[in-house]
């Protein structure tokens, strides 16, 4: 009995480092999204509630079971029914929302390479954050290389400079960020295509990377919610089983 208040306490643990991790992370596709977009500042803030919400109800699951309190093992039904709704309702609202969301994310990608410049100190760390998923997924660009065509560094050097995250070239990824200077430029002009880069564009790769983990996303999101409901329907069953003059029993200091 007393095992499953426990899981509720880690699974809160779980989620409220998960939202704190989305705060702090500066080296993934996250970073990019969560300097870029106050929507997923906000939905880390709010995992982070939610997190510690449920180390909360766990505790106070296991004090009323301990102490036979009806009133926090309705409490705790009460919050767990809240979450669980919530959860579903969130998971309603991406998957419906998922174009728009998609869309969004376009905007701020184009943005962030239109407006790249290695010399932009006040967004740098953005900046390196995209350079970082260029090298880890081995794409350019959001749809391809062609996006950096509308770069400002990249047009007023005739397009003879690409970004070195994007090369499929080691001594260019040993650079890692800025841009690398094309070396067989005819007539001091090329074209995105002449440059030696990664044809993927990062959003397939991203969207790839989606379905491969799908199987694992679906799997957790699946056990939390079974968790939820057995801590709700243990909690109505404690709470049935206690004498009504119990009610006002209370811990022993």
């Amino acid at each position: 009995m007393y095992v499953l208040f426990l899981l509720f306490q880690i699974l809160g643990a779980v989620i409220l480092g998960f939202g704190i991790w989305i705060l702090a992370d500066k080296t993934s596709f996250i970073a990019v999204l969560q300097m870029s977009s106050p929507s997923l500042k906000t939905g880390a803030y709010i995992l982070i509630g939610v997190g510690a919400l449920t180390m909360l109800m766990g505790f106070l699951g296991c004090l009323g079971a301990v102490n036979e309190i009806r009133c926090l093992l309705g409490l705790y039904f009460t919050c767990l029914m809240i979450i669980l709704i919530t959860q579903v309702a969130a998971g309603l609202v991406i998957y419906f929302q998922k174009e728009t969301l998609k869309e969004e994310l376009s905007h701020i990608v184009e943005d962030l390479i239109e407006n790249y410049n290695p010399l932009n100190e006040d967004k740098k760390n953005l900046q390196e954050v995209w350079d970082y998923v260029q090298i880890q997924i081995t794409c350019c660009g959001w749809t391809g290389a062609k996006d950096w065509e509308d770069n400002e560094i990249i047009i007023n050097k005739s397009m003879t400079e690409y970004p070195c995250s994007c090369s499929n070239r080691t001594e260019d990824l040993a650079e890692g960020r800025g841009f690398c200077r094309l070396d067989d430029a005819v007539n001091g002009t090329a074209a995105y295509t002449d440059w030696p880069v990664h044809g993927q564009g990062c959003m397939d790769g991203v969207e790839q990377w989606l379905k491969d983990n799908l199987g694992v996303i679906l799997g957790v999101c699946t056990g939390v919610a079974v968790i939820e409901l057995l801590g709700m329907i243990l909690s109505i069953s404690l709470c049935k089983n206690i004498h009504s003059e119990d009610y006002t029993k209370v811990p022993k200091s």
